[in-house]
């Protein structure tokens, strides 16, 4: 099948008016405020690279990584834990690349490109869960953290910092991607001055700090590094793995790839991509160096909390008036940057499911009340306690999810070349299930848990994490062998005979109308309707309840 549909030209002040035009579908134009579930296209990425890059960093200012940190040195010792902080960063920044290459380049979200990459247009729905959890449990690890500063700073009872916590950003998220990059472009300098200093100061008046933070053993340790330590210790680490999910949120909204832009384009896609984790990392080491200057003060259950951390660390080179604001500052601050991101992100992943499910978009706003509900009730379960067993887990997945799709870029895309080299993510083109993924993460998940759980006994135990990376990177290419490829794409023609790319190998540009709402979208984000001489678009086509305008399948 072969159409040409009309194509239109279009400019802002003409999306604006038919966008709040009479009859317009109402999901359409809530879409359109940042492009849920959507392609991002070139006339709404208005951003420069390094804006793009500096509003993604500012997602990832939040305090976990301290208490991460603190927790696996207090566990385990200083040795072990920088190891662990070591290889868990490494193999995050691997993974991660892959992603934020292709989120930047394609400019589309992590579920839109899981789709493409071995799962199929229903089997990331999966996937989408996994990501949606990891957006819940890390707002209520940071919720948990600012309700500690409201109660050390204000005198509020935990149950209260959590709801005021969890309140406070909805009317932040409800603005998509606007007012979230001048959010953080503006408080990322604040931040980073809160964060930096107290640690140059300690570390400039009394080196014999530096002396003990390497010398400290752990409570379950003898000083030495061992093996099971590490991969625990990096076990713990790895659950932040699905972050490149949020950071791709941002990096979609990349300008197109050109000659003249390439350094500073090559530059934001690696800092804020894989890049965020060198600052994670960073931040993990720092809070077991905050962790053991205090543990004598405050005792090991307190030592690992950012706001006693901060306390103790700007106490040393401040008055002591100025110490608890400064203190409940940085958490508060911290908490609003990384947690309007959390639920924007799970906003999203929550909505992008339930509308592929049932056909139905409801609306981003009802998922961002679901997902803060969840984290609410994570917090008042008091979570924060029992952290590292949580987020222990939940890497297990995590890792598996990634590790599938990065390696399906990397190796089945560019090497084996048995999945299609454009990620393509359109109900109609994609097969609902496709095993390639679907087995690999199911098998990687499944084996790495039950490892977790010493269904195999304690000394396989600590290498749950190893086994879901392991599985996963070489079942994702054995089973695109296995199934030759042939189940990534269920057609290949989507029936408009226009180039999905410019010459440049950017996303194209020029626009169509959709036939269903009305609305005018660029060429990645349409496809030919089987029952009209014209296109759709492909929010319209998931949420086709009888398959009028779905392509048909093609042998």
């Amino acid at each position: 099948m072969s159409t040409e549909p009309r194509l239109a030209e279009v400019t802002e002040a003409e999306r604006a008016q038919e966008a709040a035009a009479p009859g317009a579908d109402q999901a359409v134009k809530e879409t359109l405020e940042d492009y849920t579930l959507r392609f991002a296209p070139r006339s709404y990425r208005r951003w420069t690279p390094m804006v793009v890059a500096t509003t993604a960093l500012g997602g990832i200012a939040y305090m976990a990584d301290f208490s991460i940190g603190a927790g696996i040195g207090l566990a385990h010792g200083t040795g072990n834990a920088l190891l662990a902080i070591a290889v868990a960063a490494v193999v995050i920044f691997v993974t991660g690349f892959p992603l934020a290459y292709y989120g930047a380049r394609y400019n589309i979200d992590l579920d839109l490109i899981t789709r493409g990459s071995g799962f199929g247009y229903f089997g990331s729905v999966l996937t989408s869960v996994i990501f949606a959890s990891f957006t819940f449990i890390f707002f209520a690890l940071e919720g948990s953290i600012m309700a500690q500063g409201l109660k050390l700073g204000l005198g509020l009872p935990l149950w209260l910092g959590y709801l005021v916590s969890t309140l406070m950003v909805i009317p932040l998220v409800i603005y998509g991607m606007t007012a979230l990059s001048k959010l953080q472009v503006w408080t990322t300098p604040i931040w980073l001055l809160l964060m930096v200093g107290p640690l140059v100061y300690l570390v400039a008046t009394d080196p014999g700090t530096v002396d003990r933070f390497l010398a400290y053993a752990g409570t379950d340790g003898d000083g030495g590094v061992n093996t099971a330590s590490v991969l625990l210790g990096a076990g713990v680490c790895l659950s932040l793995i699905a972050q490149i999910g949020e950071q791709i949120d941002y990096l979609r909204f990349m300008p197109p790839k050109t000659e003249e832009n390439k350094r500073s384009w090559w530059a934001a896609v690696v800092m804020a991509g894989p890049g965020w984790v060198v600052l994670g990392a960073l931040k993990q080491a720092i809070g077991v160096f905050l962790a053991v200057y205090i543990i004598a003060e405050v005792g090991p259950t307190a030592a690992p909390e950012p706001i006693q951390q901060f306390k103790h660390a700007f106490d040393a080179m401040m008055p002591s008036w100025i110490v608890l604001p400064l203190a409940v500052a940085l958490v508060v601050i911290s908490q609003i940057k990384i947690n309007v991101t959390n639920a924007y992100s799970g906003s999203l992943a929550w909505t992008n499911s339930f509308t592929r499910v049932t056909r139905r978009y409801p609306g981003r706003m009802v998922f961002v009340l679901v997902n803060l509900g969840f984290a609410l009730a994570l917090m008042e379960a008091d979570m924060f306690s029992f952290l590292n067993s949580i987020l222990g887990f939940y890497s297990n997945c995590a890792i598996a999810w990634v590790v599938t799709v990065a390696t399906d870029i990397g190796i089945n895309k560019y090497v084996l070349k048995l999945s299609p080299h454009a990620p393509e993510f359109r109900r109609g083109m994609l097969y609902a299930v496709n095993p390639v993924g679907v087995v690999a993460f199911v098998a990687a998940s499944g084996l790495s848990i039950a490892l977790y759980f010493h269904a195999l006994g304690d000394t396989l135990q600590p290498y749950s994490p190893v086994a879901a990376a392991v599985i996963a990177f070489v079942l994702t290419p054995l089973m695109a062998v296995v199934t030759k490829g042939r189940y990534y794409l269920r057609r290949t023609d989507d029936g408009i005979a226009e180039p999905m790319l410019d010459e440049d190998g950017n996303p194209s540009a020029v626009t169509y109308e959709c036939h269903v709402c009305r609305q005018r979208f660029e060429r990645p984000d349409v496809a030919a309707c089987p029952t009209h001489d014209a296109v759709v678009c492909s929010l319209c086509l998931s949420t086709d309840k009888v398959g009028d305008h779905v392509l048909p399948a093609t042998a």
